[in-house]
């Protein structure tokens, strides 16, 4: 049967978070890719640090700390004009090809769950145009994912069983997070990655979102 809601991640998901790599490129030439990828690995070791700190800090605080780390590490010079203008690319980040096509044949009630705060979530769900019932931030619950009660958040929104909830992301560590909650996970695994070792496993493995509408059916 399929689930009565669909709760999707946003970052790395839904919308392409190294599409930030051109802007990159604009201020340091051939060093986007290296930058992107670090930025978005101290974006999530972050997460998950003030998680077990109890320090929660807002995502968009998150990210510009990570965007300076990665700078410095990389020994790229971070002008206070473009740590802005990267992050105001954030809210205009990318949604991948197969998104818009593959949310638009999906029936029933869909949410976004995401770790970004709404200064940063909702300009960016605006400016892609896709349309949801419910965008929930972690911001409720001050914790990032995979903490439980991120998950409980969809729950209470949407009034629907958790065993009923069918969650998608690309993110491994968020799906398995979810299944541990008792969600039913689809993880969309575009590198082609092994599952991490976290005890569990995704109910589907999706190449690209686009295959989400044939595994419900």
């Amino acid at each position: 049967m399929s689930p009565q809601a669909l709760v999707f991640d946003a970052y790395g998901t839904l919308y392409d978070v190294h599409s930030v790599i051109q802007r990159c490129d604009q201020f340091w030439p051939g060093r986007g890719t290296a930058l992107s990828q670090l930025w978005r690995t101290k974006q999530l070791e972050y997460t998950w640090q003030r998680s077990l700190m109890r320090r929660y800090a807002p995502f968009s605080q998150v990210t510009r700390e990570a965007l300076a780390y990665a700078c410095q590490a990389l020994k790229l010079p971070l002008a206070s004009q473009q740590e802005d203008a990267l992050m105001q690319q954030y809210l205009a980040l990318a949604a991948y090809a197969d998104v818009p096509d593959a949310l638009a044949s999906l029936r029933g009630r869909k949410a976004i769950l995401s770790n970004g705060s709404p200064d940063m979530l909702d300009p960016l769900v605006k400016h892609s145009g896709l349309a949801f019932d419910a965008v929930l931030s972690v911001d409720a619950v001050k914790v990032f994912k995979p903490a439980p009660e991120v998950y409980q958040l969809a729950v209470d929104r949407l009034g629907v069983p958790k065993d009923a909830i069918g969650f998608v992301s690309s993110n491994c560590w968020d799906a398995l997070g979810a299944k541990s909650f008792g969600f039913r996970v689809y993880w969309i695994n575009r590198t082609g990655a092994p599952v991490d070792r976290l005890g569990f496993q995704p109910d589907g493995r999706l190449a690209s979102l686009g295959d989400l509408p044939e595994v419900l059916h």
